[in-house]
């Protein structure tokens, strides 16, 4: 058994758990990378990443690059380490810095290779309607998400469950994961395996990705905008402005509306799809704070339009 020197990887929130699992270790996280500091908010003040921040917090040395290349891989080298970890850094590692470390990289990705290969994996098996998914750690390689397989964590979806909420309980059981195969690592038995089944990509999403077609059938409705929640997030137009759709469930036993017409049933605000309705539960108005889909109705003006677009 021998203590490994890691250089980690990682940005958003997700990565956090990973880190805080290596640093709690018997190995040494020698650097952490993570993207530069950006505008965020209203007033796109400069923010560091979560990552970013936890390092701080661990009292950990950061190098900060939007790309692993130059400064970065150089930074890395001088570290000298045994094996170098990524966990939704944002980026790609290249050569030279792909076998800069000893043992090379590894990844945790958060869906059951080979399903999912790129950027939106849980955005993504969501929307499609899968129903379950997972977190699996691999060997970088430099074809994008091909690696072998050290170890893989299978978790439900649930009927309701946001791609937020899931990548945020993905995000724990991948992160306990990742500790197991790095102790396999350092102890000599690990074992990869190539990867087998149907490869699906999951390239990142654009805002447009969020936009509700109503002619779709409603559980397509609905699994468009939990997977979309809360980035980018899913939105309609009416009356020629935005309207943010935060939550929205099927509508079961209620009549058919023509898709894209509005109506309202008790105190449920209903829009019709290409099945049955779906009900709006939450809704945003541009330039307005989040309420519940009834009150925005109930307060619309007057002569609105019954048709979301």
């Amino acid at each position: 058994m021998s203590d490994l020197v890691l250089v980690f990887a990682g940005s958003p929130a997700a990565a956090v758990p990973s880190l805080q699992a290596l640093t709690a270790s018997r190995h040494e996280v020698a650097a952490v990378i993570t993207r530069d500091d950006s505008p965020q908010g209203r007033r796109r003040e400069l923010t560091p990443t979560a990552v970013a921040s936890a390092a701080t917090a661990l009292g950990l040395p950061l190098i900060r690059a939007n790309r692993l290349a130059g400064a970065a891989t150089d930074a890395v080298r001088d570290l000298e380490p045994d094996l170098g970890v990524i966990v939704a850094y944002g980026g790609l590692v290249r050569e030279p810095l792909l076998s800069t470390p000893r043992l090379g990289w590894i990844n945790l990705h958060f869906s059951l290779l080979p399903r999912w290969r790129g950027a939106a994996p849980v955005q993504r098996a969501i929307i499609a309607g899968d129903d379950v998914t997972g977190a699996s750690v691999f060997q970088l390689v430099p074809e994008l998400d091909a690696g072998d397989v050290f170890g893989q964590v299978t978790q439900p979806i649930g009927a309701h469950e946001t791609s937020g909420h899931l990548l945020d309980s993905l995000a724990l059981s991948g992160a306990e994961l990742l500790t197991r195969v790095v102790e396999a690592i350092a102890d000599g038995t690990a074992q990869a395996r190539p990867q087998h089944g149907d490869v699906t990509l999951a390239p990142k999403l654009e805002l447009e990705d969020g936009r509700i077609d109503w002619t779709e059938h409603a559980t397509t409705v609905v699994n468009r905008v939990r997977g979309v929640t809360p980035e980018p997030g899913a939105f309609t137009t009416h009356d020629g402005l935005r309207l943010k759709v935060l939550d929205a469930a099927i509508a079961r036993g209620e009549q058919r509306l023509a898709a894209g017409h509005l109506a309202v049933a008790g105190n449920r605000l209903l829009v019709g799809t290409g099945s049955e309705p779906i009900e709006l539960v939450t809704v945003q108005p541009a330039g307005k704070k989040p309420m519940r889909a009834a009150d925005w109705w109930r307060g619309r003006a007057a002569g609105a339009s019954l048709v979301a677009q």
